[in-house]
């Protein structure tokens, strides 16, 4: 394997992470805002408040998004064991 192809694979990896780590985190991120501005417009001032819809958005966001996540990382995986067979 020559430092191109590593490269390619290297860019192919860190692609594929954003691919499946961005929609949850930006869930939990709009969620997170959204019960802080809740408890900024109410002084509802408990710091364990927004643990429980994170957790149950980011739960919700999981099931729902599993199978492009599946599918994105099979594609990967098969595209990964598609190079080591033809050895480039």
């Amino acid at each position: 394997m020559d430092a191109v192809s590593a490269l390619d694979v290297t860019r192919e990896a860190l692609m594929v992470t954003l691919k499946v780590g961005v929609p949850v985190m930006m869930i939990a991120l709009i969620v997170g805002l959204a019960v802080s501005l809740f408890q900024a417009l109410t002084q509802i001032q408990e710091m364990t408040l927004s643990f429980i819809p994170k957790m149950i958005a980011i739960f919700l966001s999981l099931l729902l998004l599993m199978p492009f996540m599946l599918s994105t990382l099979t594609t990967f995986t098969n595209d990964i064991a598609q190079r080591i067979v033809h050895g480039s």
